[in-house]
């Protein structure tokens, strides 16, 4: 019997050292042994009853950072790192674009604690390509070729995060363009980071991190200016590393931390000698 695409994608991401997935259930089996203090809400839901604001000052307020614009980037972290890596990494590491949506998508809120469990994705379907040994799976769509699964794939991930994105903005007034630009770069850096800790063609990942990112901008995503490839150790498989296009502003709300590693702001010669580190010491290395 062949794989499942969850077991499929679990399986294609036990050997990395990173990886955070979502939780992938049925409906049927969902938030059945809920703990008493967690709230459940799907992107639909969350937008709809005004929960965004609500709990994006709770989580500024009890754990920071006080700077609205990294509270903001700080805030599509903790609700849509886990669902990025899984639209980034299926498709790169198994060939199956998931196909995401606002209502599917579910964020848990732990009241006690102020803070994001790990999201939940139900009853999660995946556009494949003919040829896929799952094309004949119930949880599976057929896509007529590659270009209609990148499609597919963006504007999945694009009607699953916009409503969040919008009501994010709406509240925080950190800009659409900010926003977006964040998930863009952390969508192309999660197809990257895989590849070069397997020790495959960066340059390949990072074509396929671009077709991507343009069929998410092709469904409406907005950004002023999209990551790059950064080569600080061409002989080395592990050599190549990117920029972010646009800032996620962390050292507003932490200055004595500086710019990130990845940082538009930073300049490439500190940029590369910090790589140069992370090779001299795989323990540095994210």
């Amino acid at each position: 019997m062949t794989p499942g695409p969850h077991a499929t994608l679990r399986e294609a991401c036990a050997p990395l050292k990173f990886a955070p997935l979502p939780d992938l259930v049925a409906s049927a089996g969902a938030h059945t042994r809920a703990p008493a203090d967690l709230q459940w809400h799907s992107v639909t839901s969350m937008v709809a009853e005004g929960w965004v604001p609500v709990l994006f000052d709770k989580l500024r307020t009890e754990h920071g950072p006080g700077h609205r614009l990294p509270a903001a980037t700080n805030f599509l972290r903790v609700t849509l790192r886990e669902p990025i890596f899984l639209a980034a990494a299926s498709l790169y590491l198994t060939g199956r674009a998931p196909l995401l949506g606002p209502l599917t998508l579910q964020l848990p809120w732990h009241t006690a604690r102020s803070e994001f469990g790990t999201p939940t994705v139900v009853d999660l379907r995946w556009a494949v390509l003919p040829d896929d040994p799952a094309a004949d799976h119930p949880d599976t769509v057929v896509a007529r070729d590659e270009d209609e699964q990148f499609r597919m794939a963006g504007e999945a991930v694009f009607t699953t995060f916009e409503p969040l994105m919008e009501a994010l903005y709406q509240h925080s007034r950190a800009g659409k363009r900010t926003l977006w630009g964040w998930a863009l770069d952390t969508l192309h850096f999660y197809m990257l980071n895989p590849a070069r800790f397997l020790g495959r063609d960066a340059e390949s990942a990072w074509e396929s991190a671009t077709r991507l990112g343009d069929a998410v901008i092709e469904a409406g995503a907005v950004t002023r200016k999209r990551p790059r490839l950064f080569p600080f150790a061409p002989d080395h498989p592990r050599g190549t590393w990117a920029v972010r296009g646009t800032c996620c502003f962390d050292y507003k709300g932490d200055p004595e931390h500086g710019y990130c590693t990845t940082c538009p702001l930073k300049c490439d010669s500190e940029r590369r000698q910090d790589l140069s580190e992370w090779l001299q010491n795989p323990a540095l290395a994210p």
